[in-house]
């Protein structure tokens, strides 16, 4: 692969007292619906899209069954922060999957060089995706058999119901039936990634990229830095990467996270010096990686690729 590094943002939170020792404790993130009307955008899920149940981990990430080459169902999620699909090096072996070329990744804690491997196909529920180059990293970091990242998802819209744990994949043709969606949001892509650049911290304006493969939020420095100014206070927290590496980066909690009319309140983000924000040119200005925590306050959350939108719905 040449030109950029693929982005790998998924990361987990640890600290001396065990993993998500800073953020387990802290109750669910809410929110504050504004009075302003919901959008008239039209439903996600159109008549000939496919559903597929999903499984929550122990993160509450969702995951979903997966095929590869005849074999399995394995377990991989879904991950948009992530620009490759990955495979976990004992599937790789146990497969027997032809080796690929060394690749250079940017996870979230720093850059690596890994390893990768060619696929004939892979399925998720009827979507098949055929001559993939996948990287490969250790199960153990991951917590699946692999990842689903946005090089799979481009034609695309994926729709995820966070309350019954379902994921919807279809083309981005067309919407169907006649379901509003509350919050409706343009994007702009860079390097494959959909990037919000209407949200704001604390009243700081903030780039989000949503990151369904993270537990956890991740913040740069440029956006600790605009909280330090407005007297936010950070406690040290350790994060680990998918792959392998970990390093010390600092959690905070601002007052609230705002998309168009609802805040998300309470938010946990760590902030760290990652190069995932340089690769999408996010280093200079406050960015996000949004992890699964704070958009577990939605009920449904769809990412259109081709349009470029995200819309958000809440619960009730």
């Amino acid at each position: 692969m040449t030109g950029l590094a693929a982005i790998l943002a998924l990361a987990a939170a640890a600290s001396a007292a065990g993993p998500q020792a800073l953020f387990a404790p802290i109750p669910q993130s809410g929110f504050t619906r504004s009075t302003a009307p919901a959008s008239t955008e039209g439903d996600f899920a159109g008549p000939d899209d496919e559903t597929i149940a999903a499984q929550a981990d122990r993160q509450r990430r969702l995951t979903v069954p997966v095929h590869i080459e005849g074999h399995g169902p394995f377990r991989f999620m879904i991950d948009t922060g992530a620009q490759r699909t990955v495979l976990s090096t004992a599937l790789a072996a146990e497969l027997g999957l032809e080796n690929g070329p060394q690749l250079r990744v940017a996870g979230i804690v720093q850059e690596a060089r890994v390893p990768s491997a060619w696929v004939r196909n892979l399925d998720l529920g009827q979507l098949t995706l055929e001559e993939m180059n996948v990287l490969l990293l250790e199960q153990a970091h991951m917590g699946a058999d692999g990842i689903i990242g946005t090089d799979s998802l481009q034609d695309r819209r994926v729709l995820l119901d966070l309350e019954g744990d379902q994921i919807t994949v279809g083309d981005s043709d067309s919407f169907g039936g006649k379901d509003s969606y509350e919050i409706v949001v343009r994007a702009r892509r860079k390097s494959g990634q959909l990037i919000l650049t209407n949200a704001r911290i604390d009243g700081i304006n903030v780039a989000v990229v949503i990151d369904t493969g993270a537990e956890n939020s991740v913040g740069n420095r440029a956006l600790q830095a605009a909280l330090g100014k407005r007297g936010s206070s950070f406690k040290p927290v350790m994060l680990e990467s998918v792959t392998g590496h970990s390093m010390l980066a600092d959690v905070s909690y601002p007052r609230a996270l705002a998309l168009r009319e609802v805040s998300i309140n309470n938010p946990a983000i760590a902030f760290t010096d990652t190069p995932a924000f340089a690769e999408l040119g996010l280093e200079s200005k406050p960015a996000i990686f949004l992890g699964m925590r704070e958009m577990r306050v939605f009920s449904r959350v769809a990412i259109d690729f081709a349009k470029r939108k995200v819309l958000f719905d809440l619960p009730g």
